[in-house]
């Protein structure tokens, strides 16, 4: 449980990044072909790929986490047992989201 604590404030730190990249992206779409070309060029890079690959990890880790606080906040499942569960639970779910986001990536574009 202190791990997923510390896990969602760090991912929540992290998508403030994330979240500037984003409106970079989406200031570049606003500027122009030629600089909108240039910023997708490096987020299609293997640096900018693992970095967004990153950011969704954290927005889907940090998303199940505010799910998980959000239970705890009607006053269910604070059983330790099924604290360790909700944990585990984020976790193992944050990694599948993630994949299956990038598979349909990979698979539609």
């Amino acid at each position: 449980n202190m791990v997923m604590s510390i896990l969602h404030r760090i991912t929540g730190a992290a998508l403030y990044f994330g979240s500037l990249l984003l409106a970079w992206w989406l200031v570049a779409a606003a500027t122009g072909p030629d600089y909108f070309d240039f910023v997708n060029s490096l987020f299609s890079s293997l640096i900018g790929r693992v970095v967004l690959f990153g950011y969704t990890w954290a927005l889907m880790l940090h998303m199940i986490g505010g799910i998980r606080h959000f239970i705890w906040d009607t006053g269910r499942g604070y059983e330790l047992k099924t604290i360790d569960r909700l944990c585990w639970s984020s976790a193992v779910a944050s990694v599948v989201l993630t994949a299956l986001i990038w598979l349909a990536v990979l698979v539609l574009g």
